[in-house]
């Protein structure tokens, strides 16, 4: 249910924007979970942690020079909306005269819970929540980041290679390109695209992509990526270089 309840669309907005400015624009939101139910929605920050997966919360102190969540509005947020129905959501962002230029995130999140007056039912309770990300960039910026590190490593019983990136921008960044998985004639056994997952500014995000060869017959990790720079990067690691630097 968590995965079907709620429809919405955009889920990601990106604007560049100049102090002083605003932009609007609308989310549609879809009941899917075959009953009526009451949105509530919240303003949040987040962070993208070494699993790729997004942390949202009311407010997160280590994101406070890069938040935008006290400049956004949405409207309503709290209503109730039918099975099947659809919901536009208005958004507003609204930059201070006095924003230093560099790049901001925050997120909307949209609650299902039961319609007021209803009794709660078990296992009902905020099952579903939907969330759209905000990326607002002020001024202009060149990317400036590196591929700081490659490597196999084991999840669970699961064999990964792990890429990280490091964004020395002051904008988020969002990578495209390929990890060869290559067996002992340095012939490509794997092919894996790197996600457009962003990394965030001037932090590093690790890329976790699972492998599905056997580990066995892995030799190497090469990857080529562009991040934003006029330029391709490319590094490599075989398994018998000693902590899997790249080279």
């Amino acid at each position: 249910m968590a995965q079907i309840g709620i429809g919405l669309s955009p889920m990601r907005v990106e604007m560049k924007i100049g102090p002083g400015q605003s932009y609007s624009g609308a989310l549609e939101l879809t009941n899917e979970t075959g009953g009526r139910m009451r949105i509530r929605g919240e303003l949040l920050d987040f962070t993208l942690d070494n699993s790729m997966t997004p942390q949202f919360a009311r407010s997160m102190e280590q994101e406070s020079q890069w938040s935008c969540r006290q400049w956004l509005t949405v409207n309503p947020m709290e209503t109730e909306i039918g099975d099947g129905e659809k919901l536009i959501i208005r958004y507003t962002i609204r930059i201070p005269r006095n924003a230093a230029a560099r790049g901001y995130h925050c997120a909307a999140g949209f609650t299902a819970l039961t319609p007021a007056g209803e009794a709660q039912a078990i296992g009902i309770r905020n099952v579903v929540r939907a969330v759209a990300a905000f990326y607002a960039t002020i001024g202009d910026h060149q990317a400036k980041g590196e591929v700081a590190g490659l490597a196999l490593e084991k999840a669970g019983n699961i064999d990964t290679a792990v890429l990280v990136l490091r964004n020395q921008a002051e904008v988020h960044i969002r990578p495209a390109g390929r990890l060869e998985v290559l067996d002992a004639g340095g012939q490509a056994i794997e092919t894996l695209e790197v996600p457009s997952f962003p990394v965030l500014p001037k932090r590093e995000q690790r890329f976790v992509l699972p492998l599905t060869v056997n580990p066995g017959a892995v030799r190497a990790l090469r990857v080529k990526v562009d991040l934003g720079m006029d330029e391709i990067q490319e590094a490599t690691v075989r398994l018998e270089d000693n902590g899997g630097e790249a080279n």
